[in-house]
């Protein structure tokens, strides 16, 4: 920041720090989308829409989704001082996909391999910023509108079946974020028109109709194979098959993701023995995963 005079009274100019560098830095760390936007408090209409989604049940036994709704919407209240959000996306796209199981998890555990490179970029900012510099990482398991966000820094859009689609690189995107209080220049948004046109592939291809006036977490296979608390009704349950964990149905569909290409981050490790996992040697490997977080 720099000072002048007028009237005989000193003003602070807030002078902002050059993104281009930053934004190499991200790319340079592996990530293959990047885009700044202020940190000020998501559109109002995106809290009504979330407050009507709760008010009609369409998050199941998800209860902690009902918790910090002011936080979840307004970065600053993450942050103190929070000036800017930095959005990152990173393509996970595999070459091979399969019914059996959700194609992030046929890589390594996606919050740690984002979380390290997010805290690298913050070495790299402070590096490069006032010493008063302060920020959060925050990846899906943090209270915040991540998808808008990255929306309204220019990644891309909301498609039909609710997830963040780039024009170029489609939907099998892994999102994070790194709030700061440094005052960094802002993308724009991409330009407003109609993406999905009268396309509703997404729509038709899901097996349990979830999508309709809301997303009915409900119905989702990604929520009753993963996060679903209890036995899941019959009548799904004949139309999970032959799904393990998680769902792709949706994005598949995506037309955006048919000429997308495929990750071609080589540190982000892909097991291909998942490809064709039992469900004897998947519950073993949950609960052997369940112990070690435990232990």
């Amino acid at each position: 920041m720099s000072f002048r005079i007028r009237n005989w009274k000193f003003i602070i100019v807030v002078k902002h720090i050059p993104t281009n560098s930053i934004k190499q830095e991200v790319k340079n760390l592996g990530f293959d989308l990047v885009g700044i936007t202020s940190a000020e408090p998501v559109d109002s209409t995106q809290i009504e829409y979330f407050e009507k989604w709760l008010a009609a049940g369409c998050y199941g036994t998800m209860g902690w989704l009902a918790n910090n709704i002011e936080k979840r919407f307004n970065p600053a209240l993450l942050l103190e001082g929070a000036k800017s959000v930095i959005c990152t996306a990173l393509n996970y796209k595999p070459s091979k996909t399969s019914p059996k199981i959700a194609s992030y998890a046929l890589y390594e555990d996606y919050h740690n391999f984002i979380k390290d490179r997010l805290f690298k970029l913050a070495d790299f900012l402070k590096s490069i910023s006032p010493q008063d510099f302060k920020f959060k990482v925050c990846i899906d398991s943090a209270p915040l509108a991540e998808r808008a966000l990255a929306a309204r820094a220019g990644l891309g859009f909301i498609g039909k079946n609710h997830l963040l689609t780039n024009p170029r690189l489609g939907s099998f995107l892994l999102l994070g974020e790194l709030i700061t209080n440094l005052p960094l220049e802002a993308d724009e948004p991409l330009d407003k028109k109609d993406f999905c046109k009268g396309c509703t592939k997404c729509i038709n291809a899901c097996p349990c109709g979830v999508f309709g006036d809301f997303f009915d977490a409900r119905k989702c296979i990604s929520y009753l194979t993963i996060e679903h608390k209890g036995e899941i009704p019959q009548e799904l349950a004949v139309k999970i098959r032959p799904h393990l964990f998680g769902c792709d149905e949706c994005i598949l569909a995506c037309p955006y993701n048919e000429k997308a290409p495929v990750c071609a981050n080589k540190d982000f490790k892909f097991f291909a023995d998942r490809l064709d996992i039992s469900a004897e040697d998947l519950i073993r490997r949950l609960l052997l995963g369940t112990r070690r977080s435990k232990g």
